[in-house]
């Protein structure tokens, strides 16, 4: 699929004909759409009880919606170059942003977690913007440094000691499952731009011990694995919410008991919008539509790691551990939030992409997403006929 326009001047002229990879946009769009009408179910309960507005939780989704795809649309005129380049800038601001949400009486707590900052018309939690900014600065570093990454020990370590600070102010927040989602997704990309294997050894122990601490440090973080491990042994208090989601998931069966009746989210259920909208949708669309659901994922990230092989194949370097960062994002993103509601995580605050309730994620994905739709433009443009002949002529000259 492909628009013209080449009379767009901002903020960055195509020339060329906009290429659309048109499978991954469907699969996003399936995903977005039935995340409205699951939330619309998932959330009327509670919306009804607290505004007297059944839709004020889908309202909201909507307008996030319209952010995000605007946002998205002009990102997709930026060229990667542009953000190549603007890498140390973005490192500074995602830094800015998690050490600001800090500051007393800047950062708004919710539930303890002191995670956003007031904008107006909405709260942004400042993890999501941040780690995108420290995935666009780390696909530079790994172009820049790729030769010290493969053969050093310091060239391992200089990212590793930036992510560290950016893992330290998370956890200050808290936001230990957002330090996770970070952490793993900058090993993944380390790993595919041919870190060695005993530098991640060397990592993996002392991220182990570190963990471990953290766990044992808080009694709250350690509740949530004794009460992950063991629902049932106290199911009205630390195994309150797993409790309920898994009898949410059991009562889907394998068809479901029909959009709009499930009876966990009547107050039952906590965070049933948020973090455990997958049990909801389980059990309103049963075994069958889970496997449809998690199938969309599945092939979403089959689309993105093949639009990263792509760009690898291309040298396209930057662009492909882009697309690694953010396909790996993505799915473990997800795959956090679907085993914490089946009882196989303990309890994070992690959203389901472009399903749960959360506008500051569903903002950031969608840029996230216009980006991937970028580099899929840039490498259909350099497949065309002119362009590899201007580059075999580059080549031999």
């Amino acid at each position: 699929m492909s628009i013209r326009s080449a009379t767009w001047p901002f903020p960055a002229r195509i020339k060329t004909e906009l290429q659309i990879d048109t499978v991954l946009l469907t699969i996003v769009l399936a995903l977005l759409l039935g995340g409205f009408v699951i939330l619309a179910s998932a959330s009327i309960s509670i919306s009804d009880n607290a505004t007297n507005n059944p839709f004020f939780y889908v309202q909201r989704q909507l307008l996030a919606a319209v952010i995000g795809a605007s946002a998205g649309f002009v990102c997709l005129f930026v060229p990667m170059q542009v953000w190549r380049s603007l890498g140390l800038l973005l490192l500074l601001v995602g830094l800015a942003l998690l050490i600001v949400v800090l500051f007393p009486g800047v950062g708004h707590e919710v539930n303890g977690s002191t995670r956003w900052l007031r904008l107006g018309v909405m709260n942004l939690q400042v993890s999501e913007p941040a780690r995108l900014c420290f995935l666009l600065y780390l696909a530079g570093y790994l172009v820049r440094r790729n030769k010290s990454l493969r053969d050093e020990f310091t060239g391992f370590l200089r990212p590793m000691i930036v992510l560290t600070i950016a893992c330290v102010l998370l956890l200050a927040e808290p936001d230990f499952g957002a330090a996770v989602v970070l952490l793993t997704t900058a090993l993944v990309m380390l790993f595919v731009a041919g870190a060695r294997i005993r530098d991640f050894l060397i990592f993996f122990a002392v991220a182990v011990i570190a963990m471990a601490a953290l766990v044992l440090a808080a009694p709250y973080r350690m509740k949530r694995v004794t009460g992950f491990l063991d629902p049932w042994a106290d199911p009205f208090n630390s195994g309150f919410q797993l409790t309920q989601s898994l009898i949410a998931i059991g009562r889907g069966e394998w068809f479901g008991v029909g959009l709009g009746e499930s009876v966990q989210k009547l107050f039952y259920l906590p965070e049933a919008h948020t973090d455990f909208v997958f049990a909801v949708y389980a059990e309103e669309f049963g075994l069958v539509g889970s496997l449809v659901l998690i199938a969309l994922f599945l092939a979403l990230l089959w689309r993105v790691f093949r639009l990263a092989m792509r760009a690898a194949d291309a040298e396209r370097f930057f662009e492909a551990y882009i697309a690694t960062g953010l396909g790996t994002w993505l799915g473990i993103q997800a795959f956090i939030n679907i085993g914490v509601n089946m009882g196989m995580l303990p309890t994070k605050g992690l959203t389901l992409p472009l399903i749960s309730y959360g506008r500051s994620s569903l903002i950031i994905t969608m840029i996230c997403i216009s980006l991937l739709l970028r580099i899929h433009h840039e490498l259909a443009v350099d497949a065309t006929p002119v362009n590899r002949k201007r580059r075999k002529r580059s080549k031999k000259a």
